[in-house]
């Protein structure tokens, strides 16, 4: 295979960063080729073998870029969630979709383990994403933390890095007062430039129009119903079971409508039901004969669309490659790492709060010969969807601030 000229500029580029400092940032947007530029970047260095840590979605694919390139060093390629099983010695390490670490002011628990595996291992590190900081600059400590020449370095945890470099303000939450450190400086970026390179799909010639439109369902009286009730008393109660549904706080009460909305609910024992499945066939009605990608939320919205489909739908990426069945992926597993490509469309059975989710799914079908991207958003009449989707396209978290002024409408 031949890598693109601007794959092989930024790998001349990151080879040079990487021979200075151990580390660099490849910020390059979604479809222009991350994964074969890093490996490209591996064959620069006197590289053996390569650990590369990415979602379980992605790996397949992964490795098909591998199998294609063909470079003179081994890979083991896993998951996060995984990488407590790591043995073995790596010259490099690539860490996929890295915003995912950026957890503060605390590391979480995958990024103290990448963590310990660089400071054992002292590999170069390559990290990638086409969202570094997709809702604050203060993200960024923890994704870079564990390399030892990182601009931060200086500052021992991110309660030292966050008196210099975050606006920190407090919010008060019941008796209780709490710093909040989103607030994160432009001059974290500023530090970063010398190890990020960054690239665009309009720079590397993507021309692909995203459209989207917005199909409503009538759902079933039921839930209706069951909506109206449990806004009005807080809990609804099983006539012929002993489950209930249980809003008493504002949190709960906006999953639960989120929930119902979408035909699905999660009862107070812990057990989850589809109770309308008109938005699953809907979608296989209006997308009949067609190759679909189907995003959905909540897991009883996979039983529905399962139930409604049969044998037609698939949750694995080579499936769908290879056949004439859509493929059904909850949004925030499916949102990154992987490409769609050969669907027809986008569909998706429901919303995420996550304006992240948002931007980052809506874009797995895009490639560089792409002219459009079509996708529909299936909203209940009358339901909450809407609400979310006019905050989320304003790159804004949908949040109970939110949910409480847009109850009212509901």
């Amino acid at each position: 295979m031949k890598f693109r000229d601007y794959q092989i500029e930024i790998i001349e580029k990151a080879y040079e960063v990487l021979s200075k400092h151990k580390f660099v940032y490849l910020s390059m947007q979604v479809r222009t080729g991350k994964t074969l530029t890093a490996m490209g970047v591996a064959q620069r260095l006197p590289v053996e073998s390569m650990l590369f840590v990415t979602k379980k979605k992605a790996m397949s694919s992964i490795q098909a870029d591998y199998n294609k390139l063909n470079p003179n060093y081994a890979i083991e390629i896993i998951n996060y969630e995984s990488l407590h099983k790591i043995q073995g010695k790596f010259d490099c390490i690539v860490l996929d979709e890295s915003h995912s670490l950026g957890a503060y002011p605390k590391p979480s628990k995958r990024t103290k383990m990448v963590k310990d595996i660089i400071l054992k291992q002292k590999p170069f590190v390559i990290l990638m994403s086409g969202t570094p900081t997709p809702e604050s600059f203060s993200q960024m400590y923890h994704q870079v933390y564990a390399c030892p020449l990182n601009p931060f370095r200086d500052y021992r945890n991110f309660y030292k890095f966050s008196k210099v470099y975050v606006d920190v303000f407090q919010r008060q939450l019941g008796s209780m007062t709490h710093n909040v450190y989103s607030a994160g400086k432009q001059t974290i970026l500023d530090e970063m430039k010398p190890y990020m390179i960054s690239y665009t799909q309009r720079e590397a010639g993507f021309k692909a129009e995203t459209n989207e439109e917005v199909l409503r369902v009538e759902m079933s009286d039921l839930t209706y119903k069951i909506v109206k009730q449990l806004k009005k008393d807080l809990v609804v109660e099983g006539k012929h079971t002993n489950e209930i549904i249980l809003a008493d706080t504002g949190v709960k009460l906006m999953s639960k409508i989120h929930q119902l909305f979408s035909g699905t609910v999660k009862f107070e024992s812990g057990k989850s039901q589809v109770i309308d499945f008109s938005k699953a066939e809907f979608i296989r009605t209006r997308f009949s004969g067609m190759k679909v990608g189907i995003f959905y939320k909540f897991k009883a919205e996979y039983d529905a669309l399962k139930s409604v489909y049969g044998d037609d739908l698939t949750t694995e990426l080579e499936e769908f490659d290879t056949t004439d069945k859509s493929i059904a992926l909850q949004i925030v597993s499916g949102r990154e790492g992987i490409s769609l490509k050969k669907a027809d469309c986008l569909v998706y059975y429901n919303i995420d709060f996550s304006a992240l989710s948002y931007w980052q799914s809506r874009d797995r079908m895009t490639t560089k010969d792409t002219l459009e991207n079509k996708i529909y958003w299936i909203f209940s009449r009358d339901g909450i969807e809407d609400k979310i989707y006019e905050t989320v396209a304003k790159k804004k978290d949908y949040t109970l601030k939110h949910f409480e002024k847009d109850l009212l409408s509901l």
